[in-house]
């Protein structure tokens, strides 16, 4: 008889399927409520991304005390750090057209409803 996963393993696991569900919704959404969706994502105080930055440098916390007492290797911990610290640099990179989403996403219909001009698409890369 199998036992039953802990509540944090099943809350991860409801967590997940809800952000699955998340994504369908988001590419089915008018502009403007897509919009407001994204916005309220990207928040990186009260959003998903910044609740999945805190987990991941909770996580990197954990992982550099089990990695002083033995349990993990380091590499574990420099990894959930590094990847704490990414997440937090995209946060910062994200939040600043935070204004912008959620302008589009109260515009009143027969604003949006226009066609905005076209804009040329620029890949800006960190390293």
């Amino acid at each position: 008889m199998s036992h039953p996963a802990p509540y944090p393993v099943r809350l991860a696991d409801e967590i997940t399927r809800q952000l699955g569900q998340l994504s369908d919704h988001l590419s089915q959404l008018p502009p403007p409520q897509a919009a407001q969706v994204i916005a309220r994502v990207l928040d990186p105080d009260n959003g998903v991304l910044g609740g999945i930055t805190h987990l991941v440098a909770t996580s990197s916390m954990f992982a550099k005390n089990q990695a002083e007492q033995g349990a993990l290797p380091a590499e574990v911990w420099l990894a959930l750090g590094r990847a704490s610290n990414e997440l937090g640099n995209i946060s910062l990179d994200l939040d600043e057209h935070k204004d912008t989403l959620q302008r589009v996403g109260t515009q009143p219909a027969a604003t949006v409803a226009k066609a905005p001009a076209p804009a040329p698409l620029v890949v800006r890369r960190h390293r």
